[in-house]
């Protein structure tokens, strides 16, 4: 579709609609080209409004914190949804936590913490939003978000929806979402207790064992039954292993480094080297858990 013809499908809202703008200051890995349009509705009603309005054939990707996420080098065609302070709110109740999609996981596990909740510390460990979380039932530590997960509302283009997590048949990694819905707020149930010493022990296990100030996008490829994907990366010799500026972290192999100047395309052909070498050293078959998105250059 032509920028002019997608110009005049994009209603009018209350939020920010731009055109051309940068991504790879967005992602965690700092790579990735531009968003053809980049929207950031202003609530829940603005986010219904455009999804109402827009073609189900336009393209339109949620961001999220893009955290689990390559974005290639020639951008993202259509859409670009970015959720901002208006799905930030975290609010705590007596036996649980209503968070809004942009809210960090991080931010969730502290604010319960702080409101004497317990249930919630492997948010913590979850780099990403609760958006995300939900829509690939992200899971840390012994712990998912179907463990956790009362409801979940997502916009859709009829509006507003409530789904419980029966009805969002929440699996590994993944969640049965409406064709075209987004994820706008949750609410995960906890128990009174103190979460700091579970929290103060996930924190220290990531710092350890997880190269957390990096350029990078959380774990690289699932767990594939019966296995630990770290440990058929390790044992097909690919610690370590680099294709121009991106990098197999040393120190936790499942996770994929933009060590400078690495490029979206340099970090995916260093993800499929890695697929080869470990499907031909154990005959498993890696899945990408990070999302590749986008148009390569």
């Amino acid at each position: 579709m032509s920028t002019r013809r997608m110009e005049h499908a994009i209603p009018a809202l209350r939020g920010r609609v731009r055109a051309g703008v940068a991504l790879a200051p967005f992602t965690w890995f700092r790579v990735g080209g531009p968003a053809e349009w980049l929207v950031r509705p202003a609530d829940a009603d603005d986010l219904a409004a455009l999804l109402a309005a827009v073609s189900p054939a336009m393209p339109l990707t949620v961001l999220g914190a893009a955290s689990n996420l390559i974005i290639r080098d020639g951008g993202l065609p259509g859409i670009a949804l970015r959720l901002g302070g208006g799905f930030a709110a975290v609010v705590a109740e007596a036996d649980g936590i209503v968070a809004g999609a942009a809210a960090l996981d991080a931010t969730v596990a502290e604010h319960a913490a702080a409101a004497g909740l317990a249930g919630l510390e492997f948010l913590s460990g979850i780099p990403g939003s609760i958006g995300g979380a939900v829509a690939m039932n992200g899971g840390a530590y012994g712990t998912e978000v179907r463990d956790r997960l009362d409801w979940a509302e997502v916009a859709t283009a009829e509006g507003l929806r409530r789904l419980t997590a029966t009805e969002l048949h929440l699996s590994y990694r993944h969640a049965l979402l409406p064709p075209g819905a987004v994820v706008v707020r949750a609410r995960f149930h906890a128990t009174p207790g103190d979460a700091a010493p579970r929290m103060a022990a996930i924190r220290a296990a990531r710092e350890a064992t997880q190269p957390i100030r990096a350029r990078t996008g959380g774990s690289t490829f699932r767990n594939p039954p019966g296995h630990k994907a770290w440990e058929l990366i390790d044992a097909a010799g690919c610690r370590g292993l680099r294709l121009g500026g991106a990098q197999v972290s040393e120190k936790h192999c499942n996770f994929l480094l933009n060590t400078g100047d690495a490029t979206a395309a340099a970090l995916e052909a260093l993800g499929e080297q890695v697929r080869t070498r470990v499907l031909q050293h154990s005959g498993v078959s890696l899945e990408w858990e990070i999302k590749r998105l986008g148009v390569p250059l």
